[in-house]
């Protein structure tokens, strides 16, 4: 499962990915040229923007705008914004807005729309609403200029206007119920084809003739969900699908060796066991920071590696990538693999038995292969590893809504920003549950998310060494990921995402 910083991996991304099952039809709007057909693993249950999440966010690409544009290195441009200012204490952030730009009813795109849209957002219960939580007040200076105001300096805050949080729907729309969940009401590049669009299988889009910016070079567009590589694999070289992105190892090898298919390679996604019950509320044991010690010293990173992901990555120990301040090379090999070790630690902290730890499995997401190889490496220290099998539509409840489980083996997107990865993963939220924290992560968070230069790049270093050395995580490796065309697409993999924005694709040659 592909994930943002976003993307990554919130709570509603599970039912994105997990929800159906079945082969897409591709239909007719495809081929090279002047249509683009795009084959994916996840799909949003909802086309509005109030419940956008990062692995889905080409689907909303296509009708909305964001306030800046990311571009494929991480670097913001001008989008409904075009220019951005912080005050200078960091906690107002001016924006002056294009003037030139209409919703499809006629209605004016406005800094009333900016502010309808970003406190909507906040308040919308999606699985990316706190990225918005400091958000105090979102002031409107006059039609083209807004100021938001921050309850504290957010080094993140362009990212999230470049992502969910600034895509702009019609305010209009607003009192239409749910109409914005299948009927997206944007100024995009695209309009969504309802007659040819089935949702939860194929989405069709076409050119918005009236958009205000420049056309991108594909006049119709359609995404379609799959649930399996190999059928994008066979949809790829029969060219009934354009671009897609191939997580699984064996079909990344399978592809490679047909000449018409073009490769791209990124390393993004990290697949490990976030530990959510650091506090013990669940399983008792995992409260000592030795037993989460012994468990990263259990694990043989470099065979499953091997074995499960021929070799397609890099075995790490760490959360922090490495486009971060914070990333350090030397924590990827913090934990060697040493059972003995790992035994001793258990006993000194008071379990020379071992204990037991049930985590949920989504097949998706585990497999067979996984799955056994976690459980012998933990079954040799002592530790019984239960696996409780989840489809999609219980995983999100009994994971998230009644945090049933100590942890969760997941695979999340590792972003260049070192707050999102903190935001994300350290600060209290769906992967910080329980809402642990302890007085090294209280001194240093604040510095990560107020400081600058040199000071915020130590503090994150000191955090990422201080969440290794804790045992908070246990992560297993980073992951290769192949982008893949049938020839007549050109990829451009995207910073901060595990898929191309929709920007990224241009026709080969």
């Amino acid at each position: 499962m592909s994930r943002t910083t976003r993307s990554g991996a919130l709570a509603a991304c599970l039912a994105a990915v997990l929800t159906l099952a079945g082969c897409a039809d591709t239909g007719a709007r495809t081929g090279a040229g002047s249509q683009l057909s795009i084959a994916t693993l996840s799909y949003p249950q909802s086309l509005d923007p109030a419940q956008a999440v990062g692995s889905a966010l080409p689907f909303f690409q296509a009708a909305y705008d964001t306030l800046l544009k990311r571009e494929p290195d991480g670097s913001f441009s001008p989008m409904l914004a075009t220019e951005w200012t912080y005050d200078g204490d960091g906690t107002g952030l001016a924006l002056t807005l294009r003037e030139d730009v209409k919703f499809a009813d006629g209605t004016a795109f406005d800094a009333a729309a900016v502010k309808a849209n970003l406190e909507r957002f906040k308040k919308g219960g999606g699985a990316d609403a706190k990225w918005l939580n400091g958000l105090t007040s979102v002031e409107v200076v006059d039609a083209s200029h807004v100021t938001l105001k921050l309850a504290e300096p957010d080094p993140a805050m362009l990212f999230y206007l470049s992502d969910a949080a600034g895509l702009m729907a019609n305010p209009a729309a607003f009192a239409k119920g749910d109409s914005l969940k299948t009927t997206p009401d944007g100024t995009g590049p695209y309009r969504l084809v309802k007659a040819e669009t089935t949702i939860g299988t194929k989405w069709v889009y076409e050119r918005n003739t009236g958009y205000w910016g420049e056309e991108l070079p594909y006049k119709d567009l359609s995404i379609s969900f799959f649930d399996n590589e190999t059928a994008i694999v066979n949809g790829i070289r029969t060219g009934q699908v354009n671009a897609a992105l191939l997580q699984n190892a064996d079909q990344q090898i399978s592809v490679e060796s047909d000449p018409r298919v073009k490769t791209t390679e990124q390393e993004f996604d990290f697949q490990g066991l976030l530990l959510f019950d650091r506090d013990g509320k669940l399983t008792p044991a995992l409260k000592d920071p030795r037993v989460r010690q012994a468990l990263n010293h259990a694990v043989d990173r470099k065979t499953m590696l091997a074995t499960i992901r021929q070799n397609r990555g890099a075995a790490t120990a760490q959360v922090f990538g490495p486009d971060t301040e914070g990333y350090d090379a030397k924590l990827d090999t913090y934990y060697a693999h040493d059972p003995a070790k790992a035994k001793a630690l258990l006993k000194a902290a008071g379990y020379p038995k071992g204990f037991t730890l049930k985590l949920p499995r989504i097949a998706a997401i585990v497999n067979d292969a996984l799955a056994a190889s976690l459980a012998t490496d933990l079954k040799a220290i002592g530790v019984t590893l239960q696996w409780d099998d989840l489809d999609g539509g219980s995983a999100v409840q009994k994971v998230f809504t009644d945090r049933a489980y100590s942890g969760m083996v997941m695979n999340m997107g590792q972003a260049a920003s070192d707050w999102i990865v903190v935001n994300e993963l350290v600060t209290p939220g769906a992967f910080n549950m329980f809402g642990t924290t302890d007085a090294t992560v209280q001194k240093l968070v604040p510095r990560i998310r107020g400081g600058s230069g040199d000071e915020a790049k130590k503090a994150a270093k000191d955090l990422n060494r201080h969440l290794v050395e804790d045992g908070w995580f246990l992560p297993f490796y980073r992951m290769s990921y192949l982008h893949v065309s049938d020839g007549t697409v050109k990829i451009t993999p995207q910073s901060g995402m595990a898929v191309p924005s929709i920007y990224n694709y241009t026709p080969a040659g």
